[in-house]
């Protein structure tokens, strides 16, 4: 259909083409098109193709509902005159997510013949979605800072991912009151934003080594980028997550902030806010860190300091998101937010600081859920009393948040502990994301970006932003366009979860040609392994301490030394062994499963065996894909390279990690034991996952730097290489354990449990609500004779309880429990699985993970209360 001369006629009414996000959407579609012979032009008389955008004006458009302002209609017929496309939406944010997406379908090889005739309707499924960029290094960041063909661009493709908020924080790179960081805070630029950005009438605060020129400088960049965000149709967000102008006497700033002590600082804060949100209209909203790490001690003085910045705030006399990362938010702090003009919402963290699996902890560990007494944390409770004290929970996770009649709302944030360097790209996965995003009523998620935090704590250095040396593979500003497909799938799958494949298979036919079905494989089955990796290897909770796509050895021989990880596992034993999942209610720890498999008793939890296979799997069909897309004609280029370099060492991690689950298992069989013949397998099992390790040292050659710089902590500034030498004196630990111990059979027969039945057609069920303060019945169905125990498992969707168990009855060819009345007497939603014992095997989990893993493995139940008023919401104009 497309000639070399085609015209694409836009009609509109004058309001529409006038709004500055539509005049982008279009620019962009003109854009877009023009290289494969389209022009698009207003009223074009000799158009074959026409265009007519229409704002909804009824809820017989087929748009109904609040989320009407992102939701359109397409509509593409063939008539006498050419093709007419008719494009009705109820919002600016509508009218560009389809004018972008027509733009992205006629960018194909078929030009205006891919634009089939036809009726979709689009509409969000998670309302807010949010990417993430922070500015960590004065070094590697400033560049992009000022670089404006770099924010067009990256914004560009942000706003067509239908991403609708973007977040650009300054000063989450330091943690105030950690004494590895107050001794390290060096690169402080930007950290305590105010003195860089504003010279405040009143104060003489200043960062010196900062002129005015300079300061003057990057508030018109700051007030550019909101802008630009902004025309495109998203919210920009700033994030201030430090206010902290000192981090203490052993810190050397690189530029210190003048004028300003303790007595001043709060008014000092308050004041420059609000110049800062008169100065940069378009800022839509305030991230704060308003937990002791943020720079403000939890006792002394709290209340007053934030409520002073939240009236600042509220003294705009405009709607501003007000969004608190949820850590040591407490009932003060949600009160004290509650202002007119704010829009208060607080912001845990989806999976502690890393990326799991789609779905939310069933559990989070004790050392978690139960915090320290004042008396344990000493002088520095007046720093970190309530943080680390009654509300430790809140941490890792959406905590006690998702209330049903909570005053705030609730959004995620997932942080980049888990993969920050090598390329992800699963649709499953994200699909995963976007469906679990809106948990326990959550308006959404916000992802850190990959190479977050590259530079942080003065680990930065100019040109070295790129992680590659390799010429061929180096993007230099532009590195974040390695991972579009990755903000492709991020975003469009948090917009519809069940968006078609042609989405992102558009993209991959631009990217890979002919081995685009391969790589899309490839990329799917390989960007599982970190995170299941995560999930089962809980090492810590800090992205600055457990980083496993770089892994920092921790031995599976107990006869090593090792500290890095011993803070967050004590008083557990520092080795593989020791370590606790992530979901201890799901997931078996190593010591767990070796002590039950010995005994022939396991629980229904996944334990590290199935997990190993699964990693395995996911290694070897990523591998395959990987082959099937490299012998297809033509298949060569820069991000082709990137690609398999990248899946070649994921596929490695993912062996390696596999080997290490199935060598720890096998120590603990002689650890309990004495059995050496477990002890030589654990030693094979060892040396050949070092093997696999040490091989990526050989992919990665002379094409990554040869040390990451991430900040300055052990697992923070790193390499591949720099884990042999720590590898290979656990495998000699194990050897020479072996040389002293005398040949020694047990007859132990533990139970080595690989994959579990799949129970075909029982299913658990209950009603879709309940009444609060009535049973709750929960029922397995479909289970025949084929069920010899069945136990339920319930708490609310509180992570700071515990579960109850109830014994489930049969009858009737069913099984059932009623949760009882005074637990549904709760403002909290209800979360239940059953541990079900097949007659003759070993307990399962229902619902339980399908093969893909992207799943929710339990049931969540809402109140009737609680629909009731999502009903409402809907149909509210």
């Amino acid at each position: 259909m497309t000639s070399s001369s085609s015209v694409m006629s836009v009609a509109a009414a004058e309001d529409l083409l006038a709004d500055e996000t539509i005049t982008w959407a279009i620019d962009r579609l003109r854009a877009t098109v023009r290289p494969h012979g389209i022009s698009v032009r207003q009223g074009a008389a000799d158009a074959s193709t026409h265009l007519h955008l229409l704002a909804s004006q009824s809820a017989g458009s087929g748009l109904a509902g609040a989320a009407d302002a992102e939701s359109y209609v397409l509509r593409i017929g063939t008539e006498p005159d050419g093709v007419r496309i008719t494009l009705e939406a109820g919002g600016a944010r509508g009218f560009s997510y389809a004018l972008t997406e027509l733009a992205d379908r006629i960018a194909g090889p078929e030009g205006l013949a891919a634009l089939r005739p036809g009726v979709e309707i689009a509409r969000p499924a998670t309302p807010v979605r949010a990417v993430m960029r922070s500015f960590s290094s004065v070094h590697e960041d400033t560049p992009w800072f000022h670089d404006r063909r770099f924010w067009a661009e990256y914004l560009d493709h942000l706003a067509a991912q239908r991403f609708n908020r973007f977040q650009l924080a300054f000063g989450m790179q330091y943690n105030y009151g950690s004494r590895i960081d107050s001794s390290a805070a060096t690169d402080n630029y930007l950290c305590f934003a105010y003195p860089f950005l504003l010279d405040v009438p009143g104060f003489k605060v200043r960062a010196e080594g900062v002129g005015e020129d300079e300061r003057d400088r990057n508030l018109a960049a700051l007030a550019h980028i909101a802008r630009e965000t902004r025309r495109r149709g998203m919210s920009f967000q700033l994030g201030l997550w430090n206010h902290a102008y000192d981090y203490g006497a052993a810190a050397r700033h690189d530029y210190p902030v003048l004028g300003i002590g303790p007595e001043t600082v709060a008014e000092y804060s308050a004041a420059a806010l609000r110049m800062l949100l008169e100065a940069v209209p378009d800022i839509g909203g305030i991230t704060f860190r308003v937990h002791y790490e943020g720079g403000v001690p939890e006792e002394a003085g709290r209340r007053a300091f934030w409520d002073r910045l939240f009236r600042a705030v509220s003294d705009a006399g405009r709607p501003i998101v007000v969004d608190l990362h949820a850590k040591g938010v407490d009932r003060e702090l949600i009160d004290a937010v509650r202002k007119p003009n704010i829009v208060p919402m607080v912001s845990p963290k989806y999976w502690i600081e890393h990326m799991g699996l789609p779905y939310h902890q069933a559990s989070i560990r004790t050392r978690e859920r139960v915090g320290f007494a004042r008396s344990r944390l000493g002088d520095r409770a007046a720093l970190m009393g309530v943080t680390e004290g009654e509300r430790r929970f809140t941490r890792y996770g959406y905590a006690d948040l998702l209330d049903e009649d909570r005053e705030i709302d609730v959004l995620y944030r997932m942080w980049p502990g888990t993969q920050r360097l090598l390329l992800w790209g699963d649709p499953l996965s994200a699909a995963g994301y976007g469906r679990h995003a809106t948990f326990g009523g959550a308006l959404g998620a916000e992802f850190c970006e990959p190479l977050y935090f590259k530079g942080r704590k003065g680990s930065g250095a100019p040109g070295r932003r790129d992680p590659y040396v390799r010429d061929d593979l180096r993007l230099g500003v532009d590195d974040w366009k390695k991972y579009r497909y990755t903000y492709l799938l991020w975003g469009r799958l948090m917009y519809d979860p069940g968006a078609p494949a042609d989405t992102w298979r558009r993209f991959l036919a631009r990217e890979y040609g002919a081995g685009a079905d391969g790589f899309e494989e490839a990329l799917s089955n390989l960007s599982r392994i970190l995170p299941l990796v995560t999930v089962v290897h809980g090492v810590s909770g800090a992205n600055n301490a457990f980083w496993p796509e770089v892994y920092t050895n921790l031995p599976v021989s107990p006869w090593i030394t090792s500290r890095h990880y011993l803070w967050d596992t004590y008083p557990a034993p520092a080795t593989w062994g020791g370590v606790e999942t992530f979901d201890p209610e799901l997931f078996a720890p190593v010591g767990e499963y070796a002590e039950a498999a010995l005994r022939g008793t396991l629980t229904g939890k996944y334990g590290p065996l199935e997990v190993a296979c699964w990693l395995e799997r996911l290694a070897a069909d990523g591998e395959r894909a990987i082959e099937r897309a490299l012998a297809s004609p033509g298949v060569d280029g820069p991000q082709v390279r990137r690609t398999v370099i990248d899946a070649a060492v994921l596929a490695r991690l993912g062996r390696f990690f596999a080997g290490r689950l199935r060598a720890a298992v096998e120590y603990g069989f002689f650890e309990r034991t004495g059995d050496t013949s477990f002890l030589d397998a654990a030693i094979g099992l060892t040396a050949a996952a070092n093997e696999e390790y040490a091989g990526i040292v050989g992919v990665v050659k002379g094409v990554y730097q040869d040390e990451f710089d991430f900040g300055v902590a052990l697992s923070e500034r790193t390499h591949w290489s720099k884990e042999l030498e720590r590898m290979a004196e656990d495998l000699d630990a194990l050897r020479k354990e072996r040389a002293k111990a005398a040949d020694t059979a047990s007859g132990a027969r533990p139970v080595r449990r690989e994959s579990r039945p799949s129970l075909d057609g029982v299913k658990l069920e209950s009603a879709d609500a309940f009444e609060r303060g009535a049973p709750l019945r929960v029922r397995l169905i479909g289970a025949g004779e084929g069920i010899e125990r069945a136990l339920l498992r319930y708490r609310h969707v509180n992570q700071a309880e515990e579960y109850t168990s109830l014994a489930m009855t049969p009858a009737d060819g069913a099984w059932s429990a009623d949760i009882p009345a005074d637990f549904t007497d709760s403002t909290y939603p209800v979360m239940f699985f059953a541990e079900v014992t097949p007659r003759g095997d070993q307990p399962i989990i229902l619902p339980g993970f399908d093969p893909s893993l992207t799943d929710q493995p339990y049931i969540v139940v809402h109140s009737t209360l609680w629909h009731e008023r999502e009903r409402s919401a809907e149909v509210s104009p």
